[in-house]
C-alpha cells in the first residue's frame, strides 16, 4: 500500500484505488482480506468515515466483498473487474483525447503508432 495521499481526486477515490492498485500488482489476491476502514484511517491518518467510503465504492463495483464480523475480502474475479473498468476508463478519459489531438496535427495512424512503438517524437 503507498503510504503518500496526494492526487487532484477525493481521498476515499485515492484509497479505493489504492486498493485496486494493490490487486492489480497481485499484493492483494482473491479471498485475501483487505485493511479494515479503522487501520485505513490510522495508516493515511484520515477519518475512517472517508475511508468507509473508498472501501463501499469497492465493494459496490464487486471488487470486495463482507464477511460479517470478519472484515472486507478480494472478490473472485476482482482483478479482471479492474482491468475492464480501467481500459475503458483508459480509452475514454486519455487515448480518445490523444487521438483528436493526433488529428489537430496532423499525425498520421502510422506515426502515432510509431511514436508509441519507438517512444519518440519524430521532427517534420
Amino acid at each position: 500500500m503507498q503510504r503518500k495521499l496526494e492526487d487532484d481526486r477525493t481521498i476515499y477515490q485515492q484509497i479505493a484505488k489504492t486498493i485496486e492498485d494493490d490487486i492489480l500488482k497481485s499484493a492483494l489476491k482473491e479471498n485475501d482480506v483487505v485493511p479494515s476502514t479503522n487501520q485505513l484511517a490510522k495508516f493515511y491518518t484520515i477519518n475512517p468515515a472517508t475511508a468507509a467510503k473508498g472501501v463501499n465504492m469497492l465493494v459496490e463495483d464487486g471488487v470486495l466483498y463482507k464477511k460479517r464480523g470478519l472484515g472486507m475480502y478480494v472478490s473472485k474475479g476482482a482483478k479482471e473487474t479492474i482491468m475492464k473498468k480501467r481500459k475503458q476508463s483508459f480509452y475514454q478519459d486519455l487515448l480518445i483525447n490523444v487521438l483528436i489531438e493526433a488529428e489537430y496535427l496532423h499525425i498520421s495512424k502510422e506515426e502515432l503508432a510509431d511514436m508509441i512503438l519507438n517512444n519518440s517524437i519524430t521532427n517534420n
